[in-house]
């Protein structure tokens, strides 16, 4: 494989590579030969300006909207492929917004996770066969599981719309997570929570990228938090690639403190 910036081999463990990215609405071009590659394992960042292309990065990358140019995941070609496909393939992700089913508790949404991986013949769901019963309580138990590690054992029978903020935005990251996915993208993760809650909730998506060898991207304005948790940033602005590296890298280059990071760039240490 190939490096689309630097036409340099790529490393075995790249896990994700966007090459020439494109996409535009209405005859304004939201994204333009965005090339970069994101390494395997652990987290890395997005960053850049309001309007930068962030979320659009995300949004073709999930397979929302289409686009220009190729998008793979560990070796895989995922640019031709609908959302459905994508995220059988391996690719889950939150939005800016939580968006969960309002009347259905905290545990089944996230079971809504484990959908593409629990789907039953009918005849062998309609007759209830055991190993269909084992399998669902092996889910339910995995579900539990993961609401009791993100802090939300005792909101599991709690409706969506009853959960405080934070914890709907905990909901949705369990519910991704209940995918087994191999790409994790988080948008905007630490928004609206405090500091504490903030790390908390990316030390756990640390924990389990360690555990299963997922890969996770965030989008997150919080620069200081980025560069602590980060191993890889990638830098959009105006819907172009402006530096992709390690967070020292980026942190040093001209041209971020310049578009983005500004004087606050002096009150973070990487």
């Amino acid at each position: 494989m190939t490096d689309p910036v630097h036409g340099a081999a790529l490393p075995h463990d790249t896990a994700l590579l966007v090459d020439e990215l494109g996409v535009g609405f209405r005859g304004v071009q939201a994204l333009q030969d965005v090339s970069f590659a994101i390494p395997a394992g652990g987290v890395s960042a997005v960053i850049g300006p309001n309007g930068a292309g962030k979320t659009t990065l995300f949004n073709c990358v999930s397979g929302v909207v289409r686009h220009t140019g190729r998008v793979a995941l560990e070796g895989h070609d995922l640019s031709r492929l609908p959302a459905d496909r994508r995220a059988a393939l391996g690719v889950a992700r939150t939005f800016q917004t939580p968006l969960l089913v309002p009347d259905l508790t905290a545990l089944d949404n996230v079971l809504l996770g484990a959908h593409s991986r629990t789907r039953a013949g009918l005849t062998s769901s309609v007759l209830r066969l055991p190993s269909v019963v084992r399998a669902e309580k092996a889910v339910r138990a995995r579900a539990a599981g993961l609401l009791e590690r993100l802090g939300l054992g005792r909101a599991d029978v709690r409706r969506a719309d009853s959960l405080p903020h934070g914890d709907r935005r905990r909901v949705e990251v369990a519910r991704a997570l209940m995918a087994e996915p191999r790409l994790l993208l988080l948008d905007e993760p630490a928004a609206g929570l405090g500091a504490d809650e903030a790390s908390g909730l990316l030390s756990d998506v640390e924990a389990f990228a360690a555990e299963t060898g997922m890969t996770c991207v965030l989008v997150e304005h919080d620069v200081g938090l980025v560069m602590r948790v980060s191993r890889h940033v990638v830098v959009l602005d105006a819907g172009r690639l402006l530096v992709a590296g390690p967070p020292a890298r980026v942190a040093a280059d001209e041209r971020v403190v310049a578009a983005y990071l500004g004087d606050d760039w002096s009150e973070v240490t990487v």
